[in-house]
């Protein structure tokens, strides 16, 4: 491991099927964290090409709006950026292959290309989508990095898998939070309260902090980086998603579970904290790793299991 590490996690106003608006702004907030001293800055799930509006599209129009990676423009144009700013950027966009296969894929990028790719493993806003297959370690300047999209952080044994693999940080690139769940509290947030947020900033923060946003975070992700004495990078767009208010909260949790940094504004913004050796080791989820009795339970946690589907809802809300 190599020294301290500068990470910035940035959310922003994405515009549905607009790759080159995107682009546009992951450009600008790319500088202004290389200029406050990031080496590398994470954007959120489907960053690049739109979200929610995809799950409208039919297979046709899916793979007209996925690229091919890394050969696609827009890991060019991502690769563009990070060498113009001397920075690492992760971000995210629907892949094909070439046998027509779509896949939400979240990629990490510097100055020569191409430096990581993950499918994610539990996809759904669109029936065409395949899962991903496999997990992903790689490196950022010495630190050993995994990446793990939206859904796949709330199976926990997709971030355990992470961490025993190796990775001391896990990028968790989202779109989430105020969407009708079973869970209490949950629900849409009134779009007018978006549009009425210089004027009334207050009513929207309480609905962005309460139970339909920045609350329920909180009820799981701290455990997610403590648990697992990992560096979680947690990234969410803010503003609308196609016809959907989301809350961002894009942060940072060290290995103790707390949160070293967070966005707190309603503009395209990033926050960056300083990631330090030191507490790997130190936290309690390192003891606990240790003390893991796999012979007890290797078993169980191996045996044989017919995943089930995202329900239905989650294709078709509108």
């Amino acid at each position: 491991m190599q020294g301290n590490l500068r990470i910035a996690s940035a959310q922003f106003e994405h515009q549905s099927n607009n790759k080159d608006y995107n682009l546009t702004v992951i450009d600008n907030l790319s500088a202004s964290a290389a200029a406050a001293g990031a080496d590398v800055i994470a954007f959120h799930e489907c960053s690049i090409t739109g979200y929610t509006f995809a799950r409208h599209l039919s297979k046709e129009k899916m793979l007209e709006l996925a690229e091919f990676v890394p050969e696609g423009e827009s890991i060019e144009a991502l690769r563009k950026i990070a060498a113009k700013h001397e920075i690492i950027i992760l971000a995210g966009l629907f892949e094909k292959d070439s046998a027509d296969n779509l896949f939400k894929t979240y990629v990490c990028v510097d100055k020569d290309g191409l430096v990581a790719k993950f499918r994610k493993l539990h996809p759904f806003i669109n029936p065409h989508l395949t899962p991903g297959d496999a997990y992903c370690i790689f490196e950022i300047k010495g630190w050993k990095c995994g990446i793990l999209i939206c859904y796949d952080n709330n199976i926990i044994e997709n971030v355990r898998a992470t961490k025993l693999l190796g990775a001391d940080i896990i990028f968790m690139p989202h779109v989430t939070m105020c969407t009708p769940s079973s869970r209490p509290g949950a629900g849409f947030v009134d779009p007018q309260l978006w549009k009425n947020r210089e004027s009334d900033p207050t009513s929207l923060r309480l609905e962005f902090d309460g139970m339909k946003g920045r609350a329920w975070l909180m009820k799981w992700l701290p455990a997610r980086a403590y648990d697992n004495a990992i560096y979680a990078v947690f990234s969410n767009p803010m503003g609308m998603d196609d016809d959907q208010l989301k809350n961002g909260c894009s942060m940072i949790l060290d290995p103790y579970g707390d949160i070293i940094a967070e966005c707190r504004t309603f503009e395209d913004s990033y926050c960056i904290a300083t990631i330090t050796a030191d507490k790997l080791t130190h936290a309690g989820g390192h003891r606990y790793l240790n003390a893991r009795r796999p012979d007890l339970y290797k078993d169980i946690i191996g045996q044989s299991h017919n995943p089930e589907q995202v329900v239905a809802w989650l294709h078709n809300t509108k």
